[in-house]
Parts: structure tokens; sequence; C-alpha cells
């Protein structure tokens, strides 16, 4: 019995050890199994997501390329701006309490904004917390941030030292909101208008990438993987800042004395179709005008304005020549049930150039609808011809598509929409096509297509440079082209225009009013509410012409509106400062002056210096012609040379009446930090000339 009782619990451990036995290996099969399912089906992610823990892929970020003037002037730049912050967590106690006296004194003397008191309290506390994000400073200038990098404690490695400096690459306009639709201003993850839009991908350039694995607890890039980053490349702007200062300042002061609702004045550049200034205010809630819009790419009904293109298609089809009569039925048309008014009434028969000078809505209206009454589409395709049914293609973004009404067009009336359309209505065309179209005249026919960037460059050299497009040879017969001209200077010298006349120079051009009906703003205006828009569009010098000038200004309710009060007098600010300043009409009595006199120059660009010293008659033999700023310097034979500024260090530079470019390269070469405001020339400059600074120390300068 006891012999079977042995063999029965045997029998139950063989069966107990089989059983676990079994169960083992089943167990292991599973494992086994699993891991080679895991090794085919999540092998290659696991790998991957075990590098990453020891590895990673860094982006570097390319530097965005400027916007420069043709004269090298910067428009929009990068500049870096550093947040300081810190892990406090990472310090150990000798290290911290060892190192934060003389760390923030050094701090205090070095970001001014903070008593060293001040700044050692908030760091202890930060201390007290392990504080692994704490803030030193946010928006440190690169200069402050190289020599805070340099400071004890803060040049140890991350992991000891816990300094964690993040770069913040700042977009910077120099000249403040000046042609600010036209350049525009990136942001990141904003909305991007102008230029920065238009040559996004060009400014950019292309990230790089290089592989980093830890080591040591830091990260650290592993030699040979990097794929560096192309820096963006620079654009070359056609804009004139200069030009942009006096255009946006003329166009301001004429509607801020009006309190006009929005305007636009635009110069373009007659031989080349390089736009040289755009300027864009629209009236603000509080009463302050900004470039919030860019009116220019807007069409608008242009209204008489308008007629310079109804002339052109008469006198191309020679129904009618410069001397032709019109009868002008004092001041008054119907067409069915509608009627067509000047504003000035009386005028009987003139001739067509008077009619244009004295822009007589009647006599266009009825010359129109006479010869292509029977063939509205002959004179459709004339304005079709001149391209103001499509984009002008300037390369700026946002530009509108333009509208000219067909016999096809659901809203075309066989008896209104012609003589309509002839002095102003009933078509969508923006200031820019008007602009083209009158450079086209002056331009003795040949129509170039408007454009703002004449270069690309890399590292300095011009990649690609973009040349003047002709987009019509010739818009015209050459009598055409000529009474064009005839008609446009009637209208300065005996026209609408006379206070355009100047005793230096002749100019050309048509005045326009026009009705609006449409949304200013977040208002709609109906035809009743009295928003008219003046403008004035002409060229000079007239006999031989170097630019042509846009203004369009949309008028308050019921206020002035004529484009001889209101752009004539914007028309005439600019032209004045062209002709003095780009066109030679300053003339310099060299005689007066005489050889023994004193001359006095202030430090400027070398190149403006051989400039001036030429008109004035003097010839100093060539000397550091490419330096950035030189002055005037007599050598031992005591002749006048022009030689490199030297920067002194330790005493501040004279920089008034110099441009932002001249004034920011001596402030900052001697090694002040330099805070701008305003535009133009400076003014004043908060640390008087030949007064000693500290190195870091900050100096404002007002431009003006």
């Amino acid at each position: 019995m006891a012999q079977q009782r042995k063999s029965s619990v045997k029998k139950d451990i063989s069966r107990r050890v089989n059983l676990s036995f079994g169960a083992i290996v089943l167990l292991g099969a599973a494992i086994i199994t699993k891991a080679g399912l895991t090794q085919i089906n999540e092998g290659e992610r696991l790998r991957a997501q075990a590098n990453k823990s020891f590895s990673d892929n860094e982006t570097l970020y390319p530097d965005r390329g400027n916007i420069y003037t043709e004269e090298g002037k910067i428009l929009s730049a990068t500049i870096p701006k550093f947040d300081l912050k810190m892990d406090l967590s990472v310090i150990n106690n000798d290290t911290f309490y060892s190192n934060v006296d003389t760390l923030c004194e050094a701090l205090a003397k070095i970001l001014k904004e903070e008593t060293a008191s001040s700044l050692k309290q908030r760091m202890r506390e930060g201390y007290r917390r392990k504080n692994k994000y704490w803030t030193l400073k946010n928006g440190v200038a690169y200069y402050d941030y190289q020599q805070i990098r340099s400071l004890p404690l803060l040049r140890k490695p991350k992991n000891k030292g816990g300094f964690m400096p993040e770069a913040q690459m700042k977009r910077v306009n120099p000249y403040g909101m000046l042609a600010y639709r036209t350049i525009g201003l990136w942001r990141e993850n904003a909305q991007i208008i102008g230029l920065e839009k238009t040559y996004d991908t060009a400014l950019a350039g292309r990230a790089g990438t290089r592989v980093i694995h830890k080591v040591g607890g830091q990260w650290v890039p592993l030699v040979g993987s990097e794929i560096e980053a192309v820096e963006g490349q620079d654009i070359v702007s056609t804009i004139d800042i200069d030009i942009q200062e006096v255009t946006e300042q003329s166009l301001h002061d004429i509607m801020a004395q009006y309190e006009c609702l929005q305007g636009t004045a635009i110069v373009m550049e007659v031989a080349t179709g390089k736009i040289r200034a755009i300027a864009n205010l629209g009236r603000q809630k509080d009463g302050q005008y900004w470039e919030d819009f860019n009116y220019a790419m807007l069409p608008s009904e242009p209204g008489s304005v308008f007629k310079l293109m109804s002339l052109y298609a008469l006198l191309e089809d020679d129904y009618v020549t410069a001397g032709s009569l019109v009868n002008c039925m004092g001041g008054q048309a119907r067409f069915g049930t509608q009627t067509v008014r000047d504003d000035h009434g009386g005028l009987g028969s003139i001739t067509v150039e008077k009619a244009f000078a004295q822009s007589s809505n009647v006599a266009f209206a009825t010359l129109v609808n006479k010869y292509y009454k029977d063939n509205p589409m002959k004179y459709i395709k004339h304005l079709q011809f001149l391209g103001l049914d499509k984009k002008t293609q300037i390369d700026l973004a946002g530009e509108r598509t333009p509208v000219i009404k067909t016999t096809k067009s659901k809203s075309w009336n066989t008896v209104t929409s012609l003589p309509w359309i002839a002095y102003g209505y009933e078509s969508m065309i923006t200031p820019l096509h008007t602009c083209m179209v009158y450079n086209a005249v002056a331009n003795n026919g040949k129509m170039m297509q408007p454009y703002l960037v004449s270069a690309i460059k890399q590292d300095g050299r011009v990649v690609r440079q973009i040349e003047p497009k002709v987009l019509i040879e010739k818009i015209g017969k050459e009598s055409t082209i000529k009474q064009l001209q005839q008609v446009t200077r009637a209208v300065v010298r005996e026209g609408t225009a006379k206070a355009a006349q100047s005793p230096f120079y002749t100019a050309a051009g048509k005045t326009g009013t026009a009705q609006v009906a449409d949304k200013i703003g977040d208002v709609f205006y109906s035809y009743a509410d009295g928003v008219k828009q003046g403008s004035f569009v002409g060229y000079f010098p007239a006999d031989k012409p170097k630019y042509t000038i846009a203004v369009v200004v949309r008028s308050k309710p019921h206020g002035v509106y004529y484009g001889a009060a209101l752009g004539v007098p914007v028309f005439k600010a600019i032209a004045d400062k062209l002709y003095t300043t780009k066109i030679g009409g300053w003339k310099v009595d060299t005689d007066s002056l005489g050889k023994d006199k004193l001359l006095v120059a202030k430090a400027a660009p070398s190149q403006q210096l051989f400039y001036l010293l030429k008109i004035l008659g003097y010839g100093p033999y060539q000397e550091n012609s490419n330096a950035m700023l030189a002055s005037l310097q007599n050598d031992a034979q005591n002749r006048l040379k022009i030689a490199a500024k030297e920067v002194k260090s330790d005493i501040v530079p004279d920089v008034i009446g110099m441009g932002v470019k001249e004034a920011l390269y001596l402030l900052e070469n001697a090694g002040l930090k330099v805070h701008i405001s305003g535009a133009g020339s400076v003014n004043s400059q908060s640390i008087p000339a030949g007064n000693a600074f500290k190195k870091g120390q900050t100096i404002s300068i007002q431009l003006s």
C-alpha cells in the first residue's frame, strides 16, 4: 500500500514537472515567436526610436536675405536677438554660490536695466526653486550676448553652468513705415506682404541639417553629417528711399489738409519702367495715416484721366486730330434717359486739344459714341491692346484684376455704356495701369512693364539681373504719340493743371475727377455720399521726360475732390524734388566759392565726395574710392585727397547731417549701441560729438 502511494506521488510529481516544463517551453516559444514578429513588424521603428534617444537630426536655419536700394541702403534686414534662459537645477551648490555675486554684478553692468542686487535676488529665488527654464533677459542684442556668454559660470557646459541662450532673428525696416506696403515686413508664422512675400523663396534660402548625438549628457554634432544651410539671397529694389520719402510726405500733407480717406502716389522712371516710389496712405479711425493697403494696385473707376485712352483710340483710327472741332453743347448731352455734364458749362465748338485741356466730359462722350456706336468693340480693342483688361504683372503680390467691359458683359448698355466708358466710368483700372499708359506716351510710345526689383544677389555677387521689359514697342502711330504729347502739355500750359507749371522745367499730364461708389475701409459709399476721387497723372520734363508720376486721392464725403486740388500739388512737390536732386536742376556757382575759400565736408561715402568735388571744380587724386566712409585731407604736398575715415573708439563721432547708413557705420564701429527714430538724415544725437563714452553705451539719433 505504501509502495503504491509512493508510486502515485512520483507519477504526480512527474506529471507536474512535465506540465511545468511544457508550459515553460510553450512560453519560451511564445516569447521567441513574439520577438520574431516584433522584429519583423516593429523592428525598424523600435531601432529608430532607440537610436533617437542617443541621436537626432537638427535643422540648421539660414539667415534671411536683406532688401537693398540700388544705392546700397538697407530697406529690410535680419538682426539676431537672444532670449537668455538658464537651467538652474543642474548647477551644484558650491558652483552657484561661489559665482552668483560676481556674475550678477557683471550682468548688471552689461544689461544696465536691472541692478546687481535685484538680479541676484531673482537668481537666488530661481535656484531655490530649482527652476529649469529661468529667464535672465529676453531680446538681448548680439553685442551684449557676446560679452555675457564669456562670463564665469555662463561659459561652462550647459550641464554644469545651465546657460541656454535662444537666438531669435528679428526682421527690421530701418526706415520704419516708409514704403511699408511695398517692402513688406517678414514675421515668422504671420502674413507676409510686399517684396518680402513676392521674393520669399529667394530671401528665405534653404535649411540644412546635421546629426547630433548624446555624449556625457550633452548633444554634440556628428562630424561629417552636416548638410549646410544655404543663406537667403539679397534683393536689390528699384525703390529710391529719397524719392519715396518726398512722395510719401507730399501725399500725406495734402491728405491731412483735406482729411482725405485714402490715396496713392507712384513714381516711375520713363525709360525703364522702374518704380522709384509707391506711397499708399489710408486714414485711420484716430485720424492718423498709415500704409494700410496697396491702393496703387486696387482697380477703381478712373475718371477723366481715362480721356487719354479714348483720344488714343480716336487718333489711331484717324477719326479726329488734336485740331478737330468738337461741339461741347454748352456742357450737357443726353444719351437715352441719362445726361452727361461738364463741371464747367458754356463750352461750345472748340478744338479736341482744348476739350482735353479743359476736361470736357461731353466732348469725349459724344466723340466716342459718334464714331464707335455701330462697332463698340473696335474702341474696346484699343483699350485691350493697351493691357487695361489684365494685370500689369508687377513683381508685387496683391495686384487686383482690372475690368474693361465688352459688349458681352452682362451690364453692357447699348445706349450709355460706350459714352460713359469714354470719360472714365464703367471701367475699373488701377492707378498703376494709368501710370503705365501715360509713361508710354512720355516714352514716345514704348510701353514698359513696371517693376520693383533690379537684381538678386548671393554673397554680394549678382546671380540674376532683372532688365527693363518692353510690353509694347510702339503703342500707336508716330502722329498719335505726338498729338497725345501735345494735348497733355496743353493741360499744364492752359488747362486744368496750370499749378503744375515750373520756371525750371516743363510738365505734361491730365487731371481727373470721378465719383466713388465702393467700399472704403469698413464703409460702403454710394455716389450720393459725395466721396470722389481726384487724380493727376503727368510726366516731366515734358521735352525730355525722365519720370512719370501718378497721384490718386479719395476725398472725404462732400470734401475737396478736384484733381487740380488733390493730385497736382503732390505731383509738383515730387517733381520739384526730383528736378533738384536727380535731374540736375541745382547749379553750383563755383566762381563765387573760389579756390582760396575754406572747404569743409562731413564724412560721407567716398563716391559722394568725388561727385561733390567734381561739380565744385576740384580735382583730388583717387584714393580709397570705395571707402564706406571717407573724409577730405591734405597730403604732404598740400594736395586735396579723399581718404578713408578713421573711426576713433574713445570719443563720440559727429554724425549730424549724415544718412542713417553712414551714421550707423561710425557709431557702431566706435563701440556704441544705436537707437534710431524717425526717417531721413540725422537731425540730433543724444551724446554730443567729442564726448568720451563707455563701450556698449547707448546713443539715440533722431532722423528728420
